[in-house]
């Protein structure tokens, strides 16, 4: 889903008020001369700490419940999901074959795998994928090994992308992209840029979607898009003009 509203407020406002609607471990504001790039993303593409990375996909999303035996019960729906641990899966071997092509051999390994996450509005399903980078290899090595993340392409991952470009209609911009920093010492640390916003020449864009699979139920992955953008939805509604 995609949304657009007339902003003409201050970047930094609507940064804190996304990050207190929606507090996430990867969150960022970039201001440039033509654009304004706000992502509150929950989401890690590539942390790199000398010669160890390592990558966090998320597969599997449930709104939290309104009182604390409707969130454990939407945990357990979660945690016991066949159709969420397959994807999850699926995209953790993606992604350990894309480490495998920087890392050393034999050092790639998965750790927590459908650990639950809870954020103000949804529960993630994730998984901690690491190795160590192979001698010879930096950090733009393993960008280009991981750059766009599995979890929102899908696999087999250039396939998947040919797919994507053929149904969509328009450009995602910064959405599913990545924002990050790379320090001087080589160290780094990216997100995906999901719950991320672009704002330009005035007008605040916005986008949510969900991974289709074969026994995708259509109504489940579109109320999973509300579940998803409910915390930025509330936020821009509070504070822009809908177009």
């Amino acid at each position: 889903q995609r949304a657009k509203c007339r902003y003409e407020g201050c970047p930094v406002q609507l940064y804190q008020a996304l990050r207190a609607g929606n507090p996430a471990p990867y969150s960022a504001l970039i201001r440039t001369d033509g654009f304004t790039v706000l992502s509150t993303s929950p989401e890690q593409l590539l942390r790199k700490q000398g010669r160890r990375i390592e990558t966090r996909p998320i597969k599997g999303t449930r709104p939290r419940g309104a009182t604390p035996a409707e969130d454990a019960l939407n945990a357990e729906a979660l945690r016991t999901s066949e159709k969420d641990r397959a994807e999850l899966l699926m995209i953790v071997d993606l992604e350990r074959n894309d480490l495998g092509r920087v890392a050393e051999f034999g050092s790639v390994c998965v750790e927590q795998l459908y650990h639950l996450e809870h954020y103000a509005r949804v529960i993630h399903q994730t998984a901690q994928v690491k190795a160590v980078l192979a001698e010879g290899n930096d950090v733009f090595d393993c960008i280009y090994a991981l750059f766009p993340g599995g979890s929102i392409t899908g696999a087999p991952k250039v396939r998947a992308m040919e797919v994507i470009e053929e149904l969509e209609s328009t450009r995602r911009g910064i959405y599913t992209g990545s924002v990050g920093y790379i320090g001087f010492d080589g160290n780094a640390e990216l997100n995906i840029a999901i719950r991320s916003l672009q704002l330009k020449d005035g007008y605040l864009d916005y986008q949510v979607g969900g991974g289709i699979v074969w026994d995708s139920d259509p109504e489940s992955e579109y109320q999973e898009t509300l579940d998803k953008g409910r915390a930025i939805r509330e936020t821009v509604d509070a504070l822009c003009q809908k177009l």
